[in-house]
């Protein structure tokens, strides 16, 4: 399993578009990608601005060779990045260990 971490600024002021574009994309878009596990979101508590997308992906080439070249990626850009204040930073994360309480 890789977990994709998008650290996402978004513009000022357009928080409630974003929140409702950034959950749409996800479950209509990327959900129905091969390789997709699951995802959250979360928005940023001292800037509200700022979302730290987590996409769990079977294989990294799933994101990368899969999504990221098809069609679909061109749509979920054009549905979340008008809301962008700068391009994402975008990294990938192999499973170390987990727990929950």
């Amino acid at each position: 399993m890789i977990l994709e971490l998008a650290d996402i600024h978004i513009q000022p002021g357009r928080q409630a578009e974003f929140d409702a574009a950034i959950h749409r994309g996800v479950t209509e878009i990327i959900a129905r990608a091969e390789g997709f596990l699951g995802w959250s979101v979360h928005k940023g508590v001292e800037d509200p601005h700022r979302y730290v997308l987590q996409i769990r992906w079977r294989s990294l080439d799933d994101h990368v060779e899969g999504f990221r070249k098809s069609a679909d990626f061109t749509r979920w850009r054009e549905l979340v990045g008008p809301f962008f204040a700068r391009p994402p930073h975008v990294e990938h994360f192999n499973l170390l260990g987990a727990a929950d309480a």
